[in-house]
């Protein structure tokens, strides 16, 4: 079943239909001036937050996308708020901590992302 994805149980087998998406980051500054790769998107959730707790009303606690940058990579990819990220180059983003997901996002600069998306990739 599709809908599995929007309320799924870390460690359970999942069946879901998933939407790729690649971020190619952009070179920046932050406020000192040094050089930073930037996506434009932040992400909420992880298997270490309580997901009853989102402001977004999340149904489980998944990696998901609370807010992307207008004109950024992730917006010109197609990468939406509220997505909810299933792997990020390969990796299960299904099982992982906020921590470890910002970690990953952050070290790669080319993001090959599988999304599930309520109303496309659900019923």
């Amino acid at each position: 079943m599709a809908k599995m994805a929007f309320q799924h149980q870390a460690g359970t087998a999942m069946e879901c239909l998933s939407i790729p998406i690649v971020v190619h980051k952009e070179m920046d500054y932050d406020a000192e001036g040094k050089e930073m790769l930037k996506c434009g998107f932040k992400i909420g959730g992880g298997i270490d937050q309580n997901y009853k707790k989102s402001p977004q009303g999340y149904t489980d606690n998944g990696i998901y996308v609370t807010d992307v940058h207008e004109g950024s990579p992730a917006s010109r990819a197609g990468l939406r708020m509220h997505d909810k990220i299933l792997q990020c180059n390969g990796y299960d983003f299904t099982m992982v901590t906020h921590k470890k997901a910002v970690s990953y996002i952050r070290k790669h600069p080319v993001l090959n992302l599988l999304v599930a998306r309520k109303g496309v990739t659900s019923t």
